[in-house]
């Protein structure tokens, strides 16, 4: 018999179709996929990919929506209502999502949205927890510098930005790095800038290394091209290096020092131009 899991995508095989729907097969007996969301043309012995996870009377159910969080994974939802059985958060299936009053941080309110992960308790129903920190890895993080990782921002601190990465571990974005407009709950794509000797991780949302210095040179080139000079310069902040380019400072510099070396700007005092163009400030 097929294994599955609850609160997950699985791939299951239809055993029969009748006036209810489709019976998908399971170590746990058959479940049912309701004739409302059967697509037409299935026969028994097809494969199918459904969401498993229990109904309102407790069933076993399939369904071919996609909830914004599997189990194991986190996500920003908000909460519907509050009983005296925890909080019942929106993620995208008929039956909300219970985060019990024992998963709580703080009381949730009703409206507000809170990051939680989905997670299946003792008793294999699936719930979320806002009990961040429990959930992480913290003893082996199998990660290496340069590699691409998804990113969730966590929350924001003096240093930059908490985020879980892979759903598994924590790290941070330092603040020159944080383009404007980002919040809590956004997912990006990143990259390990390193592993400390604590096991705390850096993440950065530039490619670091020669690669991604070849793409921080493009991006300056390309917005060269547009208006031959750019008010920016090594001594200019992070945050108007970011909002102009969306790149840190650090790398920024590191672009913009090898296209100074291969002839391609001219620095001046108030800023970067392209090799033998006069800049606005130039004239004056």
């Amino acid at each position: 018999m097929q294994v599955f899991e609850i609160g997950r995508i699985n791939r299951l095989v239809i055993k029969k179709i009748d006036a209810q729907g489709a019976w998908l097969a399971s170590e746990l007996g058959p479940i049912l996929l309701p004739e409302v969301e059967c697509p037409s043309g299935i026969r028994p012995e097809d494969r199918i990919e459904v969401f498993v996870y229990r109904g309102k009377d407790n069933s076993l159910v399939a369904t071919l929506q996609r909830p914004r969080a599997q189990v194991g994974e986190f996500a920003l939802l908000q909460v519907r209502q509050v009983t005296k059985h925890g909080a019942f958060l929106d993620w995208g299936l008929e039956k909300d999502l219970l985060v019990p009053h024992t998963e709580q941080t703080e009381k949730m309110l009703e409206g507000r949205s809170y990051l939680v992960k989905v997670c299946r308790d003792s008793a294999n129903r699936v719930v979320g927890t806002a009990k961040i920190e429990r959930c992480l890895e913290t003893e082996k993080v199998d990660l290496q510098p340069g590699q691409e990782v998804d990113l969730i921002i966590w929350k924001f601190t003096d240093l930059g930005a908490k985020v879980i990465v892979d759903h598994l571990y924590e790290a941070l974005i330092y603040r020159d790095q944080l383009g404007s407009g980002l919040k809590r709950g956004d997912h990006l794509k990143g990259y390990v800038d390193r592993i400390r000797t604590d096991k705390k991780v850096d993440v950065s949302l530039q490619k670091g290394g020669a690669e991604g210095i070849d793409v921080a040179k493009q991006v300056i080139m390309t917005a060269l091209a547009e208006s031959m000079f750019l008010p920016l310069h090594d001594k200019s902040s992070p945050a108007a290096i970011q909002q102009a380019l969306g790149l840190s400072k650090k790398l920024f510099k590191k672009a913009l020092g090898g296209l100074y070396r291969e002839g391609l700007v001219e620095l001046t005092p108030t800023g970067i131009k392209v090799k033998n163009v006069r800049s606005p400030n130039d004239a004056q």
